[in-house]
């Protein structure tokens, strides 16, 4: 493994342009690096050849000191403000998300912006986030820029399906609610209807209040284990009735960050796989972790 290897290895990784809005992004991404004690990867990437309608004369080895120079510009804002993190230059040639996913599969964090804000103005969170949230073979933090500035609780919020909770995701909440000594809120949304049995007239339904508090205890027997894990963490289930996407909407307003997994055919593991997806990744309102059904869950966002 060469030295630049070692230094790729669990760094966390963000894409920028120049752009005054991705300070925030790159902000947020060296928070994250301080958090684990990892190395920053600045990461500007270079289409070659230029994308059609492209105006610039320059030629490749313009654009890529261009590159450097964009790089270096993000660089020395974090140094003032993170002076203890190593930041590591990165310029690439081809294709934006491909470039994160490529780094993915060794990087502890890939960190985004939210629509147009991601380092690739030519591609929307319907592209190149969205790609690389769903196919990341390591967590990714999507992050809207504006939503950073507005007053935040000191709270995680992690959605999980009872039935099939992938592996990793509630380690990943876990672990990033104890490195920022956050709350940490797990929203399981009931969208199943439950019966009770079979009468004259077919099968009878529960009423809201039964099934709240049927999956609610569902719910406190899943968290147990991981409250004799971290009995210093203040760890609250939250059972909701509601559409999963707006239930998860609803609970990251104020909330530090809101953590789904990526992968998955039912309840919420839809959430990358089509329109709630859409939802909850445009319009959550606070940075959003999307942590792969195989992640191991030792990343500490």
């Amino acid at each position: 493994m060469t030295m630049d290897d070692q230094l790729m290895t669990g760094s966390v990784v963000v894409g920028v342009v120049d752009t005054a809005e991705q300070r925030l992004v790159v902000r947020s991404a060296a928070e994250e690096a301080v958090r684990r004690g990892v190395v920053l990867r600045i990461l500007h990437v270079v289409e070659w050849p230029a994308p059609a309608g492209s105006t610039g004369s320059v030629g490749r080895g313009a654009t890529a000191q261009e590159a450097e120079r964009v790089i270096a510009s993000f660089a020395e804002s974090v140094a003032r403000q993170f002076p203890q993190l190593e930041v590591v230059p990165d310029v690439v040639s081809g294709l934006p998300a491909q470039a994160l996913l490529d780094r993915s599969s060794t990087a502890a964090l890939i960190v985004v912006g939210h629509r147009g804000t991601d380092g690739f103005p030519r591609l929307p969170l319907g592209s190149a986030s969205l790609q690389v949230a769903t196919h990341s073979q390591c967590p990714v933090l999507v992050v809207r820029p504006g939503a950073l500035e507005e007053p935040r609780e000191n709270r995680v919020v992690v959605g999980v399906d009872m039935d099939d909770l992938p592996s990793g995701l509630m380690e990943f909440a876990l672990e990033a609610a104890q490195a920022r000594s956050a709350v940490l809120e797990v929203v399981h949304v009931a969208t199943r209807p439950e019966l009770l049995g079979t009468g004259p007239t077919g099968p009878a339904l529960l009423d809201d209040e039964a099934v709240s508090s049927s999956a609610q205890e569902g719910l406190e027997s899943i968290l147990a284990p991981y409250r004799s894990h971290y009995p210093g963490l203040d760890l609250q289930g939250r059972v909701k009735r509601h559409q999963p996407a707006q239930a998860l909407v609803d609970a990251s307003r104020h909330a530090s960050l809101l953590v789904v997994g990526s992968h998955g055919r039912t309840g919420l593991k839809r959430l990358l796989l089509g329109s709630v997806s859409g939802k909850v990744l445009h319009t959550a309102l606070c940075p959003v972790a999307v942590v792969p059904a195989a992640h191991p869950g030792h990343a500490e966002s």
